[in-house]
């Protein structure tokens, strides 16, 4: 019997970590890549919004666009990021909660809280502070209608909100005979919605005083709370999070109502922001739930709940509230709200297909 060996077949130098070539590593970069955006939400995001903000720098650097989109230019434009971050929050709770979390009224809740708002403010002379607070509480109000009816009685979300939207946006134009409240406190808060110099930029005042705080309770409510656990507990699966001990209904009820707390807040400024109570503040054109919805979609939020962060939210809204100021200044005029609803719309069916695309190539991200 022969004892010789057949000598191997020669071996590739390992690498310097021994595990391969260089060229190998290199063949496994796209893989690697594109797994790192498909399942890094915040990755994505970041490399989009480069991407947005380049295009329409180097478009403006060409005199393709009506005027400099800089830095300068961006900074003014977030004003209109107030509004959108602060209600994709409210989403993500709703959202993050599962069971079709969804909450369509919060524009309605934006218009009737901003009508409570103006009249407290505006017409019976209460100080700011307690304004604002009574504005939180009756937002807060308006949210638990819905966690009520979804938590605890057990109504599809989605058909709830749209039903309380159609209700809370009724009351809103009948409850001042469809008339503003535009007093003198009210049109001095304007001052509150105007610009501050940061680092030489113009910054909204808005994202200070009120975006900033917004973000930063809600990432430690998710983040740092027993109840942000038992939230994505119960929003991945509500059964097993029950057998563990989590009321359920009082979970999913709490997000709503911190829905519409934000709502109301919401409220307050855009009434600094118009300078005037607006009974459509919240529902004029294509109104705030829409949008807030695509953010809070773009941003990472599983439809299906369970998953969701403050980080993915807020990048994704810059990534829409730059993208509509190029656009505005690429296609001036009407049209260019007309091209700003089109790519609303492809941001929206471009991350729902990211997401179901996500879920079944790698699973839960």
């Amino acid at each position: 019997m022969s004892t010789a060996v057949t000598p191997s077949a020669p071996t590739r130098d390992a690498g310097p970590d021994g595990s391969g070539t260089g060229q190998s590593a290199l063949r496994r970069f796209p893989a690697a890549l594109l797994r790192a955006l498909l399942t890094q939400r915040i990755v994505l995001l970041l490399v989009l919004l480069v991407a947005v903000v380049v295009t329409f720098v180097l478009l403006s650097r060409r005199n393709y666009l009506t005027a400099a989109y800089d830095a300068s230019y961006m900074s003014t434009a977030l004003i209109s990021a107030v509004p959108l971050v602060m209600l994709g929050l409210a989403e993500l709770l709703v959202i993050t909660s599962g069971r079709g979390g969804i909450d369509l009224s919060v524009g309605a809740n934006v218009s009737l809280t901003s009508m409570v708002f103006g009249f407290a403010y505006g017409e019976w002379g209460w100080p700011l502070w307690p304004a604002i607070l009574l504005a939180a509480v009756f937002g807060g109000l308006l949210g638990a209608i819905n966690g009520y009816l979804i938590a605890y009685i057990g109504y599809p979300a989605l058909i709830t909100t749209l039903a309380t939207y159609y209700a809370y946006s009724s009351l809103a134009v009948v409850i001042n005979g469809q008339q503003p409240i535009s007093t003198g406190p009210i049109q001095k808060l304007y001052s509150t919605a105007e610009s501050v110099n940061v680092l030489g930029l113009p910054v909204p005042l808005g994202t200070l005083t009120f975006l900033l705080p917004t973000a930063v309770v809600v990432w430690l409510v998710l983040n740092r709370t027993t109840y942000g656990r038992r939230l994505y507990a119960i929003g991945t699966n509500d059964v097993a999070a029950e057998w563990t001990g989590i009321d359920v209904r009082r979970s999913r009820f709490t997000a709503y109502v911190l829905a519409g707390v934000v709502s109301g807040l919401v409220a307050v400024v855009t009434v600094a922001q118009f300078a005037s109570a607006r009974p459509d503040a919240g529902t004029a054109g294509n109104g705030m739930a829409l949008p807030a919805i695509t953010i809070a979609v773009l941003g990472g939020v599983a439809i299906t709940g369970g998953i969701g962060r403050v980080a993915g939210v807020v990048l994704a809204t810059l990534l829409i509230v730059w993208l509509n100021a190029g656009i505005l200044l690429a296609v001036p005029g009407n049209a260019g709200s007309q091209f700003q609803l089109f790519a609303l719309g492809a941001v929206l069916v471009f991350a729902a297909l990211l997401n179901g695309l996500t879920t079944r190539r790698y699973g839960a991200r």
